[in-house]
């Protein structure tokens, strides 16, 4: 007897495939910036000792950088759809996440970090023979600058879009 085909799966409603839309987009690639500078960031200041104010600069770059991964990878998915709530205002969450925790957050420690090097500055002479942390408090201070101008460029794109009646992010 003729072999009979199997039966239609389900239809493919959801495999998994890259948005490169949202790759290419401005957006999109801001956000790969985002993640490189904050990781730069946050690798810098938890790979040396650190003290005071130094715990919430961590914690606040930690907290973005996992945030901005969140939504880059909902975003290059195209899943944000499954976010109950925010994925029917993907545009506005970008927008505050961009804006209120992006800049926010990172100016907070981009200022923490480039005091901390301020008040370290008097060992980066030469002949000083101890540890001195001034080099990893200033590469942190401006990772954390570039990754706050990253964010408000991205916020600005958000608002733009919005400003233009325009509900995608792309």
């Amino acid at each position: 007897p003729p072999a009979v085909p199997p039966p239609p799966g389900p239809p493919a409603r959801g495999s998994l495939s890259l948005h490169r839309a949202f790759l290419r987009s401005p957006l999109g690639l801001l956000r790969l910036g985002q993640l490189v500078l904050g990781a730069a960031f946050w690798v810098t200041v938890a790979a040396h000792k650190y003290e005071g104010a130094a715990h919430f600069a961590l914690f606040a770059a930690v907290l973005v950088w996992l945030l901005t991964l969140a939504l880059f990878g909902l975003s290059l998915l195209g899943r944000w759809t499954l976010v109950p709530w925010l994925g029917s205002r993907w545009l506005l969450t970008n927008l505050v996440h961009d804006l209120a925790l992006g800049v926010g957050l990172y100016a907070a420690a981009t200022g923490i970090m480039g005091y901390k090097a301020e008040q370290k500055s008097y060992c980066n002479l030469p002949g000083y023979s101890q540890h001195c942390l001034y080099g990893a408090y200033l590469s942190a201070s401006v990772c954390g600058g570039i990754a706050a101008c990253l964010y408000l460029f991205s916020g600005l794109y958000c608002l733009s879009r919005r400003c233009r009646d325009q509900r995608d992010i792309i």
